[in-house]
């Protein structure tokens, strides 16, 4: 090939554009096959920085040469491999195949940090540096954190957000260790960026990550190996990579751990170690997808005439990471079912009460209790003396932090709904515990199956990590509290329920005629106050004065 060039900023190894080139006639030939062929460019004409060799030829590895394929023929890739696999590199070769044969197409390398996504960049580029020149297009814009060329294709590096690409016409997107990208961030980019980009018609997607715990990562690669989304998975064993055998893991095992080992290279999606949940039983919850998700509410059983519904609530403190969340529980018999769930972290504590009485209403008037600690009993206050919202369950005070589920305002120290305390959420993790480890509860949200692999101990109890939300894990610690609870108990027993009707029917008529009892012909009216002391009602006639 003969041709006039300028170098690019100096750099010897590229060209500015409008530089006029002339090709030969096995030029030619050569261009069209790697560009029919982006396996065959990658393994001919791409040289990697080896630490023990320098630069070499990226000579790729079977398993390698099917991602590429995978890529090339699919819009929608996601790939489960193990650390030090050469995922990343297999990627940005892909990537340069695409920029150099495409004209006007806009890539984005995303990865969690921005340093992470200019040191991808860079290897792309240094492999772009060491191409033929006749394979090169003229350069445009050539930096850290971007290029362009001559065709009109550009490159875009940086760290995965809902702003970093927003506004932008992008074609393919790349996401680096999507896996490590903060849950509230992987969370907003899907649903603020990802719509747009999906609904072109030859748009790529490609994601790339070793496993890190029950997250964003976790619920695209477990719905694409059941077919619930449109990404064809590709997953790599760290025994189809040379040079690994048994040997090689039993040291890779004494230099780090077992449980680490589980992580890094076997690919399983371990969540936190110190779990208040055993890992492994996490492991086995399986998520489903909602009948019905809208604004923040999931479905996943509807209403069924005649079952009986707990719904437990956990107000947000008013911080933008911080949820309102709810939770439905069918309670008609064991295992109880979660059938509902709502989750927002911009509904106003003003309209949530008003959420929270629309969907108990619909749930056959489900019982809720309210947690009351801080903006709390606000909402409980709402829903009770707004809203009339007459299935509220009240607590009596015991002790200084004691507390007992409780039918009404009959009884001193009653409170709308329940105080968060120290003992109340040691007994709500502890029963919570034995009911998801014992098959004694259904959890079909990924979301609430997600906060319960980062709910770990810290200091003297339990919470979500640093980082990551614990708001549903609540909502099922304050069920698993007062489903321990006697009134709970009662309440859940048709016959009891009916029974314990009659008893608040006559408390109240109690408390609005002090002076005596009519006789209704009810047998035995006498009930036992708290002292243990037994009570008879008199019975007073027509026209008698006491």
């Amino acid at each position: 090939m003969k041709y006039n060039s300028e170098a690019y900023l100096g750099n010897p190894n590229l060209f500015k554009a409008n530089t006029k080139q002339e090709y030969t006639e096995q030029q030619v030939i050569e261009i069209a096959k790697c560009m029919e062929d982006p396996a065959y460019f990658i393994t001919k004409y791409i040289k990697i920085v080896s630490i023990d060799e320098g630069l070499v030829p990226f000579n790729m590895y079977k398993f390698q040469e099917k991602m590429v394929h995978t890529f090339h023929n699919n819009r929608f890739s996601i790939c489960k491999l193990p650390r030090q696999s050469g995922k990343s590199t297999t990627i940005i070769a892909y990537l340069l195949h695409q920029v150099i044969f495409n004209d006007n197409i806009n890539v984005a390398i995303l990865a969690n940090k921005s340093s992470t996504a200019r040191d991808l960049l860079g290897r792309l580029q240094l492999a772009y540096e060491n191409l033929p020149t006749w394979l090169q297009q003229g350069v445009l814009n050539w930096n850290k954190g971007s290029l362009e060329l001559e065709n009109g294709s550009k490159i875009l590096a940086a760290a995965t957000s809902s702003s970093a690409i927003r506004g932008g016409s992008f074609n393919i997107i790349f996401l680096d260790e999507f896996a490590f990208i903060p849950a509230n961030i992987s969370e907003q980019f899907f649903s603020s960026v990802y719509p747009t980009i999906s609904s072109g018609k030859k748009s790529k997607v490609m994601i790339v990550s070793t496993p890190h715990g029950m997250n964003m990562f976790y619920k695209l690669w477990n719905d694409s190996i059941h077919k619930r989304n449109d990404y064809i998975p590709v997953e790599v064993h760290w025994t189809e990579i040379p040079g690994r055998d048994e040997k090689w893991k039993q040291e890779t095992i004494r230099n780090t751990s077992e449980a680490q080992f589980a992580t890094e290279f076997e690919c399983e999606f371990v969540g936190s170690i110190d779990t208040l949940i055993n890992p492994s039983k996490i492991r086995l919850l399986s998520h489903n997808i909602p009948i019905v998700s809208n604004a923040g509410l999931d479905l996943y059983e509807r209403p069924v005439k005649g079952k009986d519904y707990v719904m437990t609530v956990d107000v947000a403190r008013g911080t933008v990471r911080d949820y309102s969340a709810f939770v439905v529980f069918d309670v008609s018999k064991m295992p109880y079912k979660i059938v509902a769930k709502f989750r927002d972290n911009e509904i106003k504590p003003l309209l949530f009460p008003h959420t929270i009485e629309k969907v108990g209403r619909q749930y056959n008037n489900a019982y809720v209790c309210v947690e009351v600690n801080d903006i709390g009993h606000q909402v409980a206050d709402a829903l009770q003396f707004e809203l009339e919202y007459g299935n509220l369950l009240m607590c009596m005070m015991k002790g200084r932090a004691g507390q007992i589920l409780g039918g009404g305002f009959s009884k001193r120290g009653t409170q709308l709904g329940v105080r968060m305390t120290k003992q109340v959420k040691r007994i709500g993790c502890g029963n919570l515990k034995t009911l998801i480890e014992s098959d004694k509860i259904i959890v079909p949200d990924f979301e609430i199956i997600q906060e319960l692999s980062t709910f770990v101990r810290r200091g003297s109890g339990w919470a979500g990590e640093e980082g990551t939300n614990d708001d549903l894990v609540m909502c099922l610690v304050i069920f698993s509290w007062l489903s321990n609870q006697r009134y709970f108990k009662e309440l859940t027993d048709q016959d009891v329920r009916a029974r314990l009707y009659e008893e608040q029917a006559h408390a109240i008529e109690q408390d609005m005629a002090p002076f005596g009892f009519m006789d209704d012909g009810l047998e035995d009216d006498s009930f036992v106050d708290d002292k243990g002391e037994k009570w008879t009602p008199i019975t007073v006639r027509k026209g008698e004065i006491l």
